[in-house]
């Protein structure tokens, strides 16, 4: 059977059918009471841009839970820590302020989901709201909601993603040996195993 694209949306309805009435309708532009809970319980987010050339990112943000501080029913703010600072998300946002989030609480198998726009601050009067272990964020993303709603579990349930039985951690080589493999051939196996056995938790907010 030849390749067939689909080119339209016209074309992408016929194949899928159209959403049910629920799912449109379920969209918020401002936060509901139970938003700022969900917020408050997740420690880990997923925040999606796009470059003002199409090129796109998704970079997981994760803290103790509720790291996302609430400024007002349409306005966000998630916290930078210490990473490999490619800051590949953050130069998107510069280009292009549009931005997707997810937000995970573990065990549950929905989703809140956030759009807006974002800008990026290198200070604010809450940014002491921000701290962890002492450690102060240089920056900041502040997000302006334009659309949020609660994603349904479907995706979850299929991949069996919160069933510790079917968690299989060891089914390719140790973060250790993969970036001896693909990003570090020259350094030694025995000092990439000791930056990132227990010393690497030391380094989480210095």
């Amino acid at each position: 059977m030849p390749t067939q694209q689909i080119s339209s949306p016209e074309e992408l309805r016929e194949v899928l059918g159209a959403p049910m009435p629920r799912a449109l309708t379920k969209e918020r532009t401002a936060l509901h009471a139970r938003d700022r809970e969900w917020l408050a319980a997740s420690p880990f987010c997923l925040v999606a841009t796009a470059g003002a050339d199409g090129s796109c990112d998704v970079s997981p943000k994760g803290d103790p839970p509720g790291f996302t501080l609430v400024l007002d029913e349409t306005t966000i703010a998630i916290p930078e820590r210490p990473g490999n600072r490619r800051a590949d998300g953050y130069r998107n946002i510069l280009a292009n302020p549009h931005v997707g989030l997810i937000y995970l609480i573990p065990g549950r198998t929905d989703t809140l989901r956030i759009n807006g726009r974002a800008r990026l601050l290198r200070d604010a009067p809450w940014f002491d709201d921000l701290m962890v272990q002492g450690h102060r964020p240089v920056l900041a993303v502040e997000v302006t909601i334009e659309q949020i709603f609660y994603h349904c579990a479907k995706a979850f349930l299929r991949s069996e993603l919160w069933r510790p039985e079917t968690w299989r951690p060891d089914v390719l080589p140790s973060r250790a040996r993969l970036v001896k493999e693909l990003e570090a051939p020259t350094a030694s196996l025995e000092s990439l195993e000791s930056h990132y056995g227990p010393e690497y938790l030391k380094t989480l907010y210095a």
